[in-house]
């Protein structure tokens, strides 16, 4: 009888071990990557044109001959996307209204310049150099010369056809027209372009 019972004791406790064994462990479920999404990047190459409108501060070496007042025009270029760097060209005419004091005042401005720049995705930082050429009438008469300017800018894509941005450049016109004046001219302007 002591045998029946241990052998019914040691099959109970052995039941357990025969029903499966001990319970595996369940695999954690897999976690996914968090995905990063890539920053939006605008192709900036292909022809451009928009308009322009800003302010401008006109210093010249003769006494009295200053002033300052709004410029706004229009412009058009054409710009090659490299990939991270973005080079171009860029056609500009501003009219003026400075007021230089007395009958003197800077009438217009046409520049040439050659950009090139970083592309950051939708926003684009560049510098420029170029000539500019101005019309002022000094004395009743009209006055024209030929310049360089620096500048630098900025432009952000608000979709793929249309950007917005600012501009701010410094010309300078040495000896302006054989008049003995060297004129120094800052602007500050808001650029709204359509890209084809």
């Amino acid at each position: 009888m002591k045998y029946i019972a241990s052998l019914a004791l040691a099959s109970t406790l052995a039941a357990p071990a025969f029903a499966g064994g001990l319970a595996s462990p369940e695999p954690e479920p897999m976690v996914a990557a968090p995905v990063i999404a890539a920053p939006v990047s605008a192709d900036w190459s292909g022809f451009y044109a928009g308009a322009q409108l800003g302010y401008g501060d006109v210093n010249t070496s003769a006494a009295g001959l200053e002033g300052d007042g709004a410029l706004g025009g229009v412009h058009a270029g054409y710009r090659y996307d490299y990939g991270q760097f973005v080079a171009g060209a860029e056609l500009a005419y501003n009219a003026a209204n400075i007021d230089l004091g007395g009958v003197n005042k800077l009438t217009d401005v046409t520049q040439l310049k050659l950009m090139g720049g970083y592309d950051l995705g939708s926003t684009l930082v560049y510098g420029t150099l170029g000539a500019a050429h101005a019309k002022a009438d000094l004395g009743g008469a009209g006055f024209s010369d030929t310049g360089y300017l620096v500048g630098v800018g900025m432009d952000y894509a608000l979709n793929d056809r249309w950007t917005i941005g600012g501009e701010l450049t410094h010309h300078r016109f040495d000896n302006f027209d054989n008049t003995g004046a060297d004129i120094r001219a800052n602007t500050a302007q808001i650029k709204l372009g359509m890209r084809f």
